[in-house]
């Protein structure tokens, strides 16, 4: 089935022959697989519905008694722009067709058209019109000055104002019922983000996580689609896949970057058309979660060397989420610091430990290459042996290690942009005594941290600092 199954909105099948629209309920219900179908055989009644009822797609006749269908199609377009409406039609009258897609219909179907076509192009108009609720929904979610459930990012600590615009995107496309890609480094909280978009999305069913990475094709069909009975050796009972829990819910594939080339078919099938197989049988299942991808890869550069399938990408990509590394936003470190040290000192049953100043200053110059994990890692590990009620600054410098040589440093930067705007270049005395500053302001007045940062002893830097005040 195709992926607009079963929107959240409801399909409106409005003809006076009560034959027809039990026929058109039976195939859209059953080769189609909706189930949120109203019909209605008197056109006088199509106005209340649209009041009373939400509304996405009609399905109008166009000859019936008492309100005619181009009548009924003129007042739908002027009171209710936002409905996609398809014609349908006994007669294949090409004027009649034209005249009722200029007056704002979305298609012309003649009843004599077969079933798959019929579907292909309902399933085409619901596409259509999910697309233009999410849009008209993003739209409205960005341009939001504030939250309207904050809640939902509770775990996800952030002062960060480019996290900030983050959570508003989450909260605009989080009711989606197309696939979200959330992409950032390890440690930087994918997790989180999918569990926030599944609260924000208001589904009753469950989030269901499943990490692919290492998955072979047997493994990862198994997983996701389950199997029947005696599908293979061993298998004396059938069992739910992951697509089946997650009904009604949210299906989270974490790794999807590590999926193997046979595995990505399978999944684009299921993302294309909705239908899988459970191992073993030949009776095909509906897809009713929304599935939310992550992964810590450069998809674009896979997709270019041929790992993964350009097709998938863009499905998967239709809206896309990216997280902030945490050496990005380092205003956040301070805040996530003493909220997981807070966190370990309970979990251990200590007393919380006093964090110095020269601590925040260290790690806020760090560059976190794991992340909020990593912090999260260093504090627990510091906090469970602390002494004398205070975290050990020897301990973070140990458990970092030392810093990158300055032309490690000088080779990821790229000169000629760092010098690029300045028409004369300083001298190196001058640049030296630049950088001295620079990195005192930055370590907060510690002269051991300052010194990390630029790569030599602190008794060196001791020297400078006294040679500048005295010059001064």
């Amino acid at each position: 089935m195709a992926e607009g199954i079963n929107p959240e909105f409801k399909i409106l099948l409005v003809d006076d022959e009560q034959p027809w629209l039990r026929s058109l309920s039976l195939t859209l219900e059953g080769p189609g697989g909706y189930n949120n179908l109203l019909s209605c055989s008197d056109s006088r009644e199509v106005k209340n519905i649209l009041a009373t009822q939400d509304i996405g797609l009609i399905l109008l006749d166009l000859t019936m008694p008492y309100i005619g269908g181009e009548s009924l199609l003129e007042s739908i377009v002027a009171d209710h722009p936002q409905i996609t409406v398809i014609i349908l039609s006994g007669m294949n009258q090409v004027e009649t067709a034209v005249k009722c897609l200029k007056l704002g219909a979305f298609d012309f179907i003649v009843k004599s058209t077969d079933e798959d076509q019929l579907l292909d192009r309902v399933q085409r108009a619901v596409h259509i019109a999910e697309l233009e609720r999410e849009n008209l929904a993003l739209s409205r979610g960005l341009l939001k000055q504030q939250l309207q459930h904050p809640e939902a990012f509770r775990s996800i600590l952030s002062q960060d104002s480019g996290m900030q615009a983050i959570f508003q995107y989450v909260e605009s496309v989080a009711a989606t019922k197309r696939p979200i890609l959330i992409s950032g480094e390890s440690g930087v909280g994918k997790e989180l983000i999918a569990r926030a978009l599944h609260q924000l999305s208001g589904r009753g069913g469950e989030l269901v996580a499943v990490n692919v990475a290492g998955l072979d094709d047997n493994v990862f069909s198994d997983s996701l689609f389950g199997h029947v009975r005696g599908a293979f050796t061993g298998a004396d009972t059938a069992r739910a896949g992951m697509v089946e829990k997650a009904a009604g819910g949210t299906l989270f594939l974490d790794e999807i970057g590590d999926l193997s080339q046979a595995s990505q078919v399978k999944l684009l099938r299921l993302l294309q058309s909705g239908e899988y197989y459970p191992l073993g049988s030949d009776q095909p299942q509906h897809m009713q979660a929304r599935v939310v991808v992550a992964t810590h890869h450069d998809l674009i550069a896979l997709q270019q060397s041929g790992k993964f399938r350009k097709d998938l990408y863009y499905r998967l990509r239709t809206h896309h989420v990216e997280i902030i590394p945490l050496r990005k936003r380092r205003g956040d470190i301070p805040l996530l610091l003493h909220y997981f040290v807070e966190l370990a000192a309970k979990e251990l049953a200590q007393d919380i430990p006093q964090v110095p100043d020269s601590l925040i200053a260290l790690l806020t110059n760090y560059d976190f290459p794991g992340n909020v994990r990593e912090l999260k890692m260093l504090v627990y590990d510091a906090v469970s042996t602390s002494q004398n009620n205070v975290l050990s600054l020897t301990q973070f410098k140990q458990a970092i290690g030392a810093a990158p040589e300055s032309a490690d440093r000088l080779n990821a930067i790229q000169a000629e942009q760092l010098f690029s705007s300045i028409d004369q270049l300083p001298t190196l005395s001058e640049t030296g005594a630049l950088l001295v500053a620079e990195a005192m302001r930055r370590a907060q007045g510690n002269q051991s941290i300052a010194a990390r940062m630029l790569g030599i002893s602190q008794p060196a830097l001791s020297k400078r600092l006294k040679n500048s005040r005295e010059q001064a």
